[in-house]
């Protein structure tokens, strides 16, 4: 039977790039028209990095990677960082799936628009079955709804509030990644391939 044996850099390179996701995770900040309890980050970009560098699978083990680090600092029960891992593997298994078989600038940014679409798509069920349900336990729903209303007062419903801004916010986030990536990838590709 043929094994698969996985190259010590990109075990090395994987690491390292978990590392520098799970610090960004820790640099969050609030953004305007967005309740202040939705925090912007950039820790999906070395995510990224790792899915077009090293495949889809490392892509996916610095979400999982930088997600079980920050639970043990959680103040969102853990919940938080499940969902951020599930978003994260939305946005980086397509981007490295496609990016393998059309290794070029724009199979890459086809990838990495795909994976934005999914994220900010799949950002919708996640919130909405998963987060918003254990953040009621200890804020109530009225109270995070009238957050939202206090900047569109059109919100109804939680199902408006994840359309008309958690799926844009999403998107908006994954492409601050993307295009990051597109500007630094090419210097530091060779240096993560150990071609230099």
């Amino acid at each position: 039977m043929k094994t698969h044996r996985i190259p010590t850099r990109t075990i090395a390179m994987t690491g390292m790039l978990s590392a520098v996701s799970t610090v960004l995770m820790f640099f969050s900040f609030s953004v305007p028209l967005m309740p202040s309890f939705i925090k912007l980050d950039f820790s999906e970009l070395p995510a990224l990095i790792a899915a077009f560098s090293m495949g889809p699978i490392s892509g996916a083990v610095v979400c999982l990677v930088k997600n079980l680090i920050n639970m043990l600092f959680s103040t969102t029960g853990c919940v938080g960082e499940f969902a951020n891992f599930l978003l994260g593997i939305f946005f980086v298994i397509p981007a490295g799936v496609i990016y393998h078989y059309k290794k070029s600038r724009g199979g890459a940014l086809i990838g990495a628009i795909v994976g934005a679409l999914a994220m900010a798509v799949a950002s919708v069920p996640v919130n909405y079955y998963i987060t918003y349900p254990v953040y009621s336990l200890f804020m109530p729903m009225d109270v995070i709804l009238d957050m939202y209303r206090a900047i569109n007062p059109q919100v109804e419903t939680l199902w408006d509030a994840l359309v008309w801004f958690n799926m844009p916010f999403t998107f908006i986030k994954a492409l601050c990644s993307v295009v990051i990536t597109f500007v630094i990838y090419k210097p530091l590709s060779p240096l993560i391939k150990g071609k230099r």
